[in-house]
């Protein structure tokens, strides 16, 4: 094989509860990256499509090629690797785009060199794409982009240890983008170094909840569980018409409405497909009400996280 093509999945993180610990994939957006083999050593990127320019060409400074030096390190390898990467989603969304890219880029490259890792094992570097981009090589986008489905990450020390969720087949995601950007890490700096016993208490059983809701498909208890007491309540000040938008979306249906990520996505689970656009349509015409513009996508729970596409 002497080129790829590969797409890699967006993914909501936190889902209300699980700061830092829970993600899962979508079906769209996502990322494309279309890698070539060169006969000189070292990695090149040609082209960057979709971030209006805002992306380095300096592979040492670019997330998908991070995890891509990473792998190559890791094998002891100097093949050389041209590099196309199409933007599909909007920067900074809270949507996992560093982290799909670098999925993309590490995924792609195995493949290329003839799979001689299993796909577990890639996390590791994709997270080294994580650090560059957030300070944090954290995994909680980066784990559902690679694996698909809904990710809990139970420990990082001393093991990293990940664990999928199984989920009901009909649940299905609303996510809505408001044109409006919140960086990473302004939105991991304003949050509480601690929190209250009775907080913690509470999100705790709500992670337990949901997790329990999710593999039983009991729809009342996902929707008591997607609550969070911690972060959303500082966050959410960083997003004009939170309170209007998550509101429309439980009016509308949804089982529970938060951020995603950092946001300033945000995201609702619903028990079918019509309910979730219902849903989104509700989300958008509330966000317009404080004249911000939105972007729907909604999603059943995507299984394969990234695929070969060329």
């Amino acid at each position: 094989m002497e080129s790829i093509k590969v797409f890699a999945p967006a993914t909501v993180a936190n889902v209300a509860c699980g700061f830092d610990i829970f993600g899962f994939a979508v079906d769209n957006p996502g990322d494309e990256i279309i890698l070539r083999k060169k006969v000189t050593p070292g990695l090149e990127i040609v082209k960057i499509e979709g971030d209006q320019g805002r992306l380095s060409l300096d592979p040492e400074k670019n997330t998908a090629c991070i995890s891509m030096l990473a792998y190559l390190k890791h094998l002891n390898a100097n093949q050389g690797i041209s590099i196309e990467l199409r933007k599909k989603m909007p920067l900074g969304s809270g949507l996992g785009s560093s982290a799909a890219s670098s999925v993309a880029g590490v995924f792609a490259l195995n493949e290329l060199m003839g799979r001689p890792m299993e796909q577990i094992d890639l996390l590791p570097f994709a997270m080294e794409g994580e650090r560059f981009a957030s300070g944090t090589p954290h995994a909680d986008n980066v784990a559902p982009s690679l694996l698909g489905g809904f990710i809990a990450i139970r420990s990082y020390e001393p093991k990293l240890d990940v664990v999928k969720i199984d989920t009901p087949a009909e649940l299905f995601a609303t996510i809505v983008h408001p044109q409006i950007e919140v960086n990473t890490r302004d939105a991991r700096n304003i949050l509480r170094k601690e929190t209250s016993l009775k907080n913690t208490i509470t999100q705790m059983g709500n992670v337990a909840g949901l997790v329990a809701g999710l593999m039983k498909g009991d729809y009342g208890l996902i929707s008591r569980s997607l609550v969070d007491v911690i972060i959303e309540p500082v966050r959410s000040i960083l997003i004009p018409g939170f309170d209007e938008v998550k509101h429309a979306a439980i009016e509308a249906g949804a089982l529970g409405c938060s951020i995603s990520g950092a946001g300033p996505s945000m995201f609702a689970l619903s028990k079918d497909r019509d309910t979730a656009k219902k849903v989104g349509e509700a989300m958008q015409r509330a966000f317009a009400s404080v004249q911000i513009e939105s972007e729907i996508y909604v999603s059943s729970i995507n299984q394969n996280g990234p695929v070969v596409i060329g």
